[in-house]
């Protein structure tokens, strides 16, 4: 949780939110099928319902007062893999740094699957 201390008060962001802002923006990029989920009994990589599309992102709150997001995506096939994960990077932290104001220190983006549809 990130505390953001002003002269009225005190803000509190909890770790969902920016699961929910940063996996919004990353599936509104083109290539990106959903957030991936890797199963503890068998490790296979899954494509997430939307409603479990937390289960694909960590959020790491730092001592500087910045956040660092990893994104675990399933891409359709065909696409540029380094612009994609390029775009997310960009579009992650832009939404997240705007919708907070708390500053995105890193985004990592882990492409673990790939679909052919």
């Amino acid at each position: 949780m990130v505390k953001i201390e002003g002269e009225n008060g005190v803000i509190s962001i909890s770790a969902d939110v920016f699961t929910t802002i940063a996996g919004y923006s990353a599936t509104l990029c083109f290539g990106v099928k959903g957030m991936a989920g890797r199963s503890k009994t068998d490790g296979i990589v899954r494509l997430l319902k939307r409603e479990y599309m937390s289960k694909g992102i960590r959020v790491r709150f730092e001592e500087s007062g910045t956040v660092s997001i990893a994104l675990h995506i399933v891409v359709d096939y065909g696409v540029n893999i380094a612009a994609l994960a390029q775009c997310i990077m960009n579009e992650v932290s832009y939404k997240v740094s705007s919708a907070t104001g708390v500053p995105v220190r890193q985004v990592d983006v882990f492409v673990e699957s790939m679909t052919i549809n």
